[in-house]
This record gives C-alpha cells, structure tokens and sequence, in this order.
C-alpha cells in the first residue's frame, strides 16, 4: 500500500511541475513589452510578430491598418491585429522603418 501512495505522490509532483510550465509559457506568449504590440501576418498562415509602437506613425503601416480594417474590419476571429499581407512583404517594408 506504501508503494502505492508513494506512486501517487510522484505522479502528482509530475503533474504540478507539467501544469506549471504551461503556466509560465502562456505568461511568456501573453506578455509584451512596455511599448510594443503584437500583430498577426499572413494570408493563409499567420504568424505572430511584436512590433515597437512608434509603427504607428509610418505611413505604410497605416496604409496596411487600412487594409486590414477593410478586410476584417473591427472583429476578427483571431482576436487580435491581423494584417492580410504576407510575410515577406511585411518584413521588407518593416525593416525600411
């Protein structure tokens, strides 16, 4: 019976240790920095960049907030800032900031 309740008591320890790492990478995947916002790219996939808040103020980025608002306008399923462009055209543009 102690062999038993030994092995109880493991699996809970394993269990706490499995529960509390999926704790702390939802903090991690949830927490942005002071000054950054996250936004989600793509057409088919997308993918999750956190980008500085000064992006506000370009130009071009506005004009990809504008696509964004006609295509999804206010409420989109993923819950966040989706931009339709792809990727690649998201990191040149970005990298011009």
């Amino acid at each position: 019976m102690a062999f038993g309740l030994a092995g109880i008591a493991h699996g809970k320890k394993a269990l706490r240790r499995t529960i509390s790492g999926v704790k702390e990478a939802a903090l991690k995947s949830t927490n942005i920095p002071k000054g950054y916002f996250a936004v989600y790219i793509g057409v088919d996939q997308k993918k999750r960049y956190v980008v500085p808040l000064s992006y506000l103020n370009e130009p071009a980025f506005q004009e990809l907030l504008s696509l964004a608002e006609e295509e999804f306008g206010y409420e989109h399923p993923m819950g966040g800032l989706t931009i339709p462009c792809r990727e690649d055209v998201f990191i040149d543009l970005t990298s011009q900031f």
